[in-house]
């Protein structure tokens, strides 16, 4: 893991699940999952979108920084099909599942709308993929 994630997820552990820095105020995770060709368990921090109407659903955003290539922890997921996260104070498991279509189309817009970075990436990545949106609820 490189030393940039090290740090973010030692800061998130140390305060309750709040980082500084670029994320300050960003709603954060520290998503853990199996590498399914590695079988290493492994842990990346994210930003997350909570679900509206729905405390136990929230989704997670494969942009790799709008890197032309998916990250590996989303093939990660959608192999194991669940994982668990960090949220704040409290680690729990739960179900992946790929929100596709128009749902997918509403949700990235709105996570756009609340972090403009992410239509950045999907500037980057026209053309090339469609940045992937994977509902994380509560299992």
């Amino acid at each position: 893991m490189s030393d940039w994630n090290t740090n973010i997820i030692e800061e998130f552990r140390a305060n309750e699940g709040r980082v500084g820095g670029p994320f300050e105020g960003a709603p954060m995770l520290v998503l853990h999952h199996r590498g399914r060709k590695t079988g290493r368990d492994l842990v990346t921090p994210l930003v997350y979108l909570p679900d509206e109407k729905d405390a136990d659903l929230i989704y997670i955003f494969a942009s790799k920084a709008g890197a032309p290539e998916n990250p590996a922890w989303y093939h990660n997921l959608v192999a194991a099909g669940n994982t668990k996260v960090e949220r704040g104070t409290e680690t729990y498991p739960v179900t992946v599942t790929e929100v596709t279509g128009a749902d997918r189309d509403r949700i990235y817009a709105e996570q756009v709308g609340r972090m403009p970075g992410f239509g950045e990436y999907e500037d980057k990545t026209r053309g090339i993929r469609t940045i992937p949106v994977l509902a994380l609820r509560r299992a």
